[in-house]
């Protein structure tokens, strides 16, 4: 027996142990059918789901229920990027082992993800801190050492003192570690590589398949990899036999050379500062310095002459040769010719520093050039450059190219910005590096025998060093009766992350890292779903594995992904009051009395235990620092999971921000109440209802019935336009809560209503619509119904809504045969009363008439 109100909390576990008990979600490989496999980027176990995870997996999930209700074989997993540099932070801030710390956080979060009626196949659930997962990793490694694929050697890193550990670019923020803001250094240490710039041309080109990824994304990737056509070219050193190597995209600037800069690290720098202790000092300094690209755009120009002069290639010209702290080593040679007049990070240098300023371009209009003011950087017309005077860009590039082709100074090359993946970390809560070095010093793949490497877990955090580092029983073993040394630095985790969606499809094979009938049926993804934070590192180097297995004979296909869907943030209101010092204290809205107007805009706030007024920050991104995240799992026992699904769909286009409303919350719930009211209202009837002999308003709301079929099945299904698809359906509701039900053809009409909405509605909310889907009696699960089938006869209409115009302002509006012509059409329009009184004492000089649509009176 139906109960007369929605009771989400005793709906909702009941529905869930029917879904665990008949094994619904579990993925098996079926090629009679069409397979489609749904993937949310996997959380990091920080201990409690955020209102960022609750909207990535519920718009995952009502893809693959939509998918499945299409007749796919649907296959949705879920699992933990396990290890990572936070676990060892809570591990010495609590006293506890990440290993046990970790675990104990996946299964709250498990229960998390339950609690919200997600479908997974918890059967193919893994965590890459399991040597059950890594130890492919370390297999595969091996298998590229052995390629020439992966290498060590020594680089400079950004090196966190704090953390002990190397950063990438992305890690660091204003010269300062992501994490704690400790100054970051340069540093040189031996460092494990993949040779992903093998992959650049491939990676690249590849992006044109992926039609099904935002271009957004695509163009990240391509500035990243960053191709370019340029000359690499010879300076000469005065009184030297070696020379020094530079790479430029704008060899048209050549001859307006007047200073070369090389990096801190490059060997002519390291070799002036050996009898210059001042020099010796600023590279000292320049290790501390700020390391990514952007970064360098804005920092303070900062050099030192080495002392040294170069010879133009062309001109024969001295040039001196600096030190500067915008060149990196990774980038290029190290080296870059510098041509101030036409570089303005090269400009602010010479101005700082007194160095010549030449200019060799004109504009091609010829526009008036202020150098004083700053470099002109655009291509145009050569000046200056003796024999070039006169040539544009594209043939000073080809002129000057074959000039120093011809003296033996230089040849046309394609660069690429991206450089070789370091996988190297100096942490604990890692996969092992499965390398092994002698007693001589040489360093090999750790062979078969002595894999995997399992991490330690029983160990001790002190803050300060890697647990297996300088510990004698993980790092000294034997081979052969040989002693061998285990390498002590861990992988980095873009490591687990660049292949665990491909695990998935066999996650307990344990003969080999991927089972080939499994991966090659579900792979590739088809929809995959995450932040545009991970536009760049994550995804390029999860296509790069890709093309690595694909190499390796493990997978069959290019790309891992076919379609991308990067949802928005979530946001919250925040608040705060400033402390003593001028410090802002964050105030959970929840312990804010707000008083507002009649429009919802905020007039007044206050701290509600004391009465101390806080200030409004505005609608900004949920984090735990700003104190204004809202807790899913209070949500859930609040509303209830379907009504926490349903507003994270409905509040806004999934690619778009979201604002948390309480009040929005709240009409979601209200809205999942009027569906079950009406399907109680309708079960107390005596029977059903027919479709047969409806009256005129009864076909009307039959037609908006299956109008709106139609553009939730578009909404949903093609442009994931959640929030147009649900704002169709509550639509729908508003009609059928106004029909009678005490005739038979509004029963019928509302029966199909409903019976339509609750499998429209089962991806977003699938526990309600269970268990309305049992209460109208049905066998079986909502889940594996058909998604419902358009009536095209119900949207036959036979009448049209005729819109009367005179000289083009609205004056009626008239139902009209849909069979009627022109003339009956303007006939109608002519006698409508409305109309003849704008008529009165005037000359019609046209009438125009739009079949279907409107009537346009023209008047004088």
């Amino acid at each position: 027996m139906m109960q007369e109100t929605y009771q989400p909390h005793t709906i909702e576990p009941a529905v869930q142990q029917q879904w665990e008990a008949n094994q619904v979600f579990k993925a098996v490989v079926d090629t009679n059918k069409e397979k489609f496999y749904c993937l949310s980027m996997f959380p990091y176990p920080s201990g409690r789901l955020h209102m960022g995870h609750v909207r990535n997996y519920t718009i995952g999930d009502v893809v693959s229920r939509f998918q499945r209700m299409q007749g796919k074989n649907v296959m949705q997993p879920m699992g933990w990027d396990a290890f990572g540099l936070p676990a060892e932070n809570a591990a010495i801030k609590h006293k506890v082992a990440p290993a046990k710390w970790t675990k104990e956080n996946i299964a709250y979060m498990k229960g998390q993800l339950k609690s919200l009626g997600f479908g997974y196949d918890w059967d193919r659930e893994i965590a890459t801190c399991d040597p059950e997962y890594y130890r492919w990793e370390q297999w595969f490694f091996t298998t590229l050492i052995d390629k020439g694929l992966a290498y060590k050697k020594v680089s400079a890193v950004n090196w966190c003192p704090n953390d002990q550990t190397v950063l990438a670019n992305e890690q660091v923020i204003d010269g300062c570690c992501w994490r704690c803001d400790s100054v970051v250094e340069r540093k040189e240490i031996p460092q494990w590589f993949i040779r992903i710039t093998a992959y650049a041309e491939e990676l690249l080109n590849d992006l044109d398949q992926l039609e099904g990824w935002p271009d957004q994304v695509k163009a990240m990737q391509r500035n990243w990899i960053g191709k370019s056509r340029g000359v690499q070219m010879r300076f000469g050193l005065k009184d030297r036999s070696d020379e020094l190597e530079i790479y430029t995209t704008r060899p048209d600037t050549l001859m307006g050379v007047s200073y070369l800069a090389v990096a801190a690290g490059h060997a002519l720098a390291k070799e002036a500062a050996a009898t210059n202790s001042e020099l010796a000092a600023f590279l000292d300094e320049c290790k501390k310095s700020g390391t990514a690209e952007a970064d360098l755009a804005t920092v303070e120009k900062k050099g030192m002459a080495t002392g040294f002069t170069a010879i133009h290639p062309i001109s024969g010209a001295e040039v001196p040769v600096w030190v500067a702290n915008f060149v990196l080593m990774e980038y290029g040679t190290g080296a870059v010719m510098a041509v101030p007049a036409h570089d303005q990070r090269d400009w602010e240098f010479a101005n700082k520093y007194d160095l010549a300023i030449n200019q060799v371009i004109e504009g091609i209009n010829g526009e008036e050039i202020d150098l004083a003011a700053a470099a002109f950087t655009e291509k145009g017309v050569l000046i200056n450059s003796g024999e070039f005077d006169g040539l544009a860009f594209e043939q000073a590039f080809d002129a000057i190219a074959a000039k120093l082709v011809e003296l033996g100074k230089g040849e046309v090359k394609t660069n690429y910005r991206l450089r070789d993946w370091g996988v190297s970390r100096q942490r604990y809560w890692g996969s092992p590096i499965p390398v092994i070095r002698n007693a001589a010093g040489d360093t090999m793949p750790a062979p078969a025998s002595l894999q995997p490497v399992i991490l330690p877990t029983d160990v001790v955090m002190d803050g300060i060093n890697s647990p297996i580092k300088n510990n004698p029983e993980f790092e000294n073993i034997e081979l052969d009766g040989e002693p061998v040394f285990r390498e002590t630095d861990t992988f980095d985790t873009f490591m687990e992350s660049s292949w665990y969606y491909a695990r998935y499809c066999s996650p307990r094979c344990d003969d080999a890292m991927l089972d080939p009938k499994e991966a090659n049926y579900w792979l590739p993804v088809d929809q995959y779903i995450g932040g545009i934070e991970h536009a760049i590192l994550h995804l390029l180097y999860a296509r790069f594995f890709h093309k690595l297995l694909r190499d390796a004979g493990l997978v069959e296909s290019d790309e891992p992904f076919k379609s991308l869907l990067c949802q928005g943030m979530v946001l919250a209101e925040a608040f705060y009051t400033t402390n003593d010092n001028g410090a802002k204290e964050w105030v959970n809205a929840a312990d804010v009395t707000i008083e507002r107007d009649e429009k919802g805009r905020l007039l007044t706030a206050h701290r509600t235990v004391d009465g101390v007024e806080v200030q409004y920050s505005g609608m900004i991104k949920m984090s735990k620092s700003k104190n204004n995240g809202v807790d899913p799992q209070e949500a859930i026992e609040l509303y209830g999971a379907d009504t926490v699904r349903l507003y994270t769909m409905f509040a806004a286009p999934p690619e778009q921000t979201l604002e948390w409303s309480d009040s929005g919350v709240q009409g979601s719930q209200k809205f999942l109440q009027r569906v079950w009211r009406l399907s109680y209202e309708l079960l107390q009837q005596a029977n059903a209802g027919t479709l047969e002999n409806l009256s005129k308003d009864e076909q009307d709301v039959r037609r908006k019935v299956h109008e709106t079929i139609q553009k939730v099945s578009d909404d949903i299904g093609r442009r994931y336009n959640f929030n147009t698809g649900i704002a169709a359906i509550m639509e729908l509701m508003n009609a059928l809560q106004k029909v009678d039900l005490s005739s038979n053809g509004g029963r019928g009409v509302v029966s199909e209503g409903l019976n339509a909405i609750i499998r429209m509605l089962s991806p977003m909310a699938p526990h309600i619509t269970q268990a309305l889907w049992v209460a109208f009696g049905n066998d079986g699960l909502v889940i594996d119904a058909t998604w419902p089938v358009v009536d095209e006869s119900a949207l036959v209409r036979d009448s049209i809504t005729l819109v009367v115009q005179v000289n083009g302002k609205l004056r009626a509006k008239l139902e009209a045969p849909v069979s009627a012509g022109k003339d009956e059409l303007e006939a109608l329009a002519m006698a409508d009363e409305a109309v003849q009184k704008q008529l009165e004492g005037k000359t019609v000089r046209k009438v125009i008439v739009v079949p279907g649509k409107l009537v346009n009176i023209v008047v004088g």
